[in-house]
């Protein structure tokens, strides 16, 4: 049978990864809320969005273009995905607020398979890197946790994400200099939050699974659920009904579940080959993460220059 362009990419990279562990200089890191509840998959064509999982919530709000009078629209697919990896990895080795956007974006977008210098068209991965990044950097984030037991109180962490940004970006003539001379300066909050408890992932796994945002937040939610397992040597089932909530994609109707279902399972098959250390069984309902399993990126390499997850 011959292999399709992506199936390819996607047997090459775990060829690799099999017969190369992963180090520290392929880690990356996602705040860990991201995990917990995600960014839309589609457009949701609003300006508020959010997703529940139990007693937390992502909220978000776009932001507002006062020059235009016209909203910015909320952050989806894939793009900003990679983006927040990026942020989060940049914020926990600079140690700094401000960002700068100039070689080190570039060549993290290259690094999981986008090219930052592709010119102006519609699809290029310049054009919509670009708009992405403005619907995400414009965005105000809420987190908001809640004991369901108890309807007196809350905590409730609104944010912006990049209060401060400046962007120089003509997707025509990627050519020039100019392009990536350009930052943004995250919010303390913001900030603070993604900083405090980041999940590791392998960068050559996001660059073979960078095609669909679901199998992106499925292999997330493994990299964490690998952790807790690790840590406490219990298996964890994942449920496919509480999943269809937490993650971003919303599917309709009478099959809902049994689509989702679906398309999880395809997702799992190839996040298994690109994470070997993934032990995993899918059952009834959901799927469980053996007690077996260990982390895509060995704690022991990432340990000395970051905070403990929890």
């Amino acid at each position: 049978m011959t292999l399709t362009a992506h199936q390819q990419k996607l047997l090459d990279a775990a060829t690799a990864i099999h017969l190369d562990s992963a180090s520290a200089k392929d880690a990356a890191f996602l705040a860990r809320q991201f995990i917990q509840a995600t960014l839309p998959h589609r457009d949701p064509k609003a300006d508020t969005w959010s997703r529940k999982n139990g007693n937390f919530a992502l909220g978000l709000q776009a932001g507002f273009n006062h020059l235009t009078g016209q909203s910015y629209g909320l952050p989806y697919g894939t793009i900003p995905r990679l983006v927040l990896f990026w942020i989060t990895t940049e914020a926990l080795r600079t140690k700094q607020r401000r960002i700068e956007l100039g070689d080190t974006l570039a060549e993290f977008m290259r690094e999981v398979g986008l090219s930052p210098d592709t010119g102006g068209g519609k699809r290029s991965d310049a054009k919509r890197l670009h708009e992405q990044m403005r619907r995400l950097f414009q965005a105000r984030i809420s987190f908001i946790q809640a004991n369901l037991q108890d309807t007196r109180g809350e905590a409730t962490l609104n944010m912006e994400i990049a209060p401060r940004t400046v962007l120089w970006w003509d997707v025509r003539k990627p050519e020039q200099g100019s392009l990536w001379e350009s930052w943004i300066e995250l919010g303390e909050s913001f900030f603070e939050a993604i900083t405090s408890a980041p999940i590791p992932v392998d960068t050559r796994a996001l660059r073979a699974l960078k095609r669909s945002p679901l199998t992106l937040d499925l292999y997330a939610l493994c990299c964490y659920e690998s952790y807790r397992v690790q840590k406490t040597r219990k298996a964890r089932f994942l449920a496919w009904r509480s999943l269809m909530v937490q993650l971003g994609a919303t599917y309709h109707g009478k099959r809902a579940q049994n689509d989702f279902q679906k398309e999880c399972i395809k997702a799992i098959r190839k996040i298994q080959a690109v994470m070997p250390s993934l032990k995993l069984e899918i059952i009834e309902g959901g799927f469980t993460i053996l007690s077996d399993t260990t982390t895509a990126i060995p704690q022991a390499k990432t340990r000395d220059s970051l905070p403990p997850t929890q």
